[in-house]
């Protein structure tokens, strides 16, 4: 069963969910074993189960069990796990060449993804993409461009914020446990403002935008001076922090402020980018043009691609041979990019994204009614979260959501947790997931929570 299973693949792998054996099946424990011995304690995973082909909407285990899939690998295969236009591409381009290194030998590739990168994202301003390899990566070359083009030290960022495991990220990054938590000494003259997060606002969602704002000028302006800063990372929607939306208003306002003092304003889109919340970028839903986006996660299609798009003069300030790295921008990631860019385009997935959220959204207001342990529903697009909260009160449950996930797992329905507390279910499913999947989906999660 195993190996015929490995033979499959793509979209050619069964839309249906399937329990063959209980979870983990004996394969799946096989595998655990044999990671004790070979992988540091460390790095863990999610889920107790291994991968053996995944496509469309589902992810097939080792065991034979034929799980729904509501992550996307956390947000990276939106087109669909080995879409059909990122395999057809990146199969053609291995039997081109795999790797020369664009500092080296440059290629075409490279600079269709630039230029693509350059007509979708927000503006339209003269701009120039830099690739990458990952999100922190880019996130850590977006401040590198900030300050070489500003000639200023100062970084500010938000309260529940995640920018990645580097040590610039992991500084810039929120919480504490297991991201940061041993790890220093961090990196000097990152700042922290709080986010305008509507639900948790302790003056209530009607004064959280322009709370958070006046608290995010004072701390610029007084604490570490405007003219020492430059830029401000945000993400339009906080990922890893719950899929917190900022209030209205409060990123446009954050936008005017550093426009008026020549601060730079980057966009992290790094789990928001590529159509995952129903627009290309988040930062359109607000109006919002960033001096400096990041990309990374849904860009490729599974294969490790991120991108820094920004302004020219930004990006033309650094000085030659300041900024690249030996796989950025591999031949095999840019084709990928390219097979995702396609999808996207012949298959209106902006318009699929917004449909998935809707669906995602009526369902869990219906699960909330009926259990009183729902605190929160929000996000964009399919790009959805459930913040659980003990019954008559904002205290996080991170217990049901752990108890949740168990029995979506059991139950053949992938999801992920988030959230700053851990009590947040997050739903990020493949924009290629067929619709009846998603609402029998949507029935197990409903059986998990009246299973509570």
């Amino acid at each position: 069963m195993t190996s015929m299973i490995s033979l499959q693949g793509g979209p050619g792998v069964a839309q249906v969910r399937r329990m063959a054996t209980e979870v983990p099946g004996p394969r799946s424990r096989e595998l655990t074993a044999r990671r004790a011995k070979a992988l540091p304690a460390g790095l863990v995973s999610g889920a107790g189960v291994y991968a053996a082909a995944a496509g469309g909407g589902v992810l097939v285990d080792v065991d034979g069990n034929s799980f729904i899939d509501l992550g996307s690998g956390i947000a990276v295969t939106t087109v669909g796990n080995s879409a059909p236009a990122v395999v057809s591409r990146v199969t053609a381009q291995a039997q081109r060449f795999t790797h020369t290194c664009f500092l080296a030998t440059p290629y075409e590739q490279y600079l269709e993804v630039a230029e693509t990168l350059n007509r979708i994202t927000p503006g339209d301003h003269e701009k120039r993409t830099a690739l990458f390899n990952t999100g922190a990566e880019a996130v850590e070359n977006a401040v590198k461009y900030a300050r070489v083009a500003t000639a200023r030290p100062a970084v500010v960022v938000f309260d529940h914020a995640f920018h990645g495991r580097s040590l610039m990220t992991m500084t810039m990054t929120a919480k504490q446990a297991p991201y940061r938590r041993g790890f220093g000494p961090f990196a000097p003259e990152v700042y922290r403002a709080p986010m305008a997060h509507p639900y948790r606002w302790p003056s209530g969602t009607e004064n959280c935008a322009a709370d958070a704002f006046r608290q995010f000028a004072s701390l610029v302006d007084n604490q570490i001076g405007a003219e020492a800063v430059a830029c401000v990372v945000v993400e339009p929607i906080q990922g890893e922090g719950g899929f917190i939306v900022p209030a209205p208003g409060f990123l446009a306002m954050v936008a005017d402020f550093c426009r008026a003092r020549g601060i730079l304003l980057v966009a992290d889109e790094v789990q928001t980018g590529i159509a995952r919340t129903g627009a290309w970028f988040a930062s359109e839903h607000e109006q919002v043009v960033p001096d400096l986006i990041t990309t990374a996660k849904g860009l490729a299609g599974g294969l490790p691609l991120a991108a820094v798009t920004g302004r020219a003069d930004i990006m033309d300030a650094a000085h030659p041979g300041g900024i690249g790295g030996t796989f950025s921008g591999n031949p095999l990631s840019c084709a990928a990019a390219l097979g995702v860019f396609e999808e996207v385009e012949t298959h209106d997935l902006l318009t699929r994204a917004a449909d998935i959220g809707e669906v995602l959204v009526r369902e869990l207001g219906i699960i909330s009614a009926e259990t009183g342990i729902v605190g929160d529903i929000r996000g964009r697009g399919a790009m959805i979260a459930a913040e659980l909260v003990v019954p008559g009160t904002e205290e996080p449950n991170r217990e049901a959501v752990a108890e949740i996930l168990r029995f979506c797992q059991n139950n053949g329905v992938l999801a992920l947790s988030a959230g700053t507390y851990g009590n947040v279910l997050r739903f990020l499913p493949p924009l290629s997931l067929p619709d009846e999947l998603l609402r029998e989906a949507l029935t197990v999660l409903r059986d998990a929570f009246r299973s509570l």
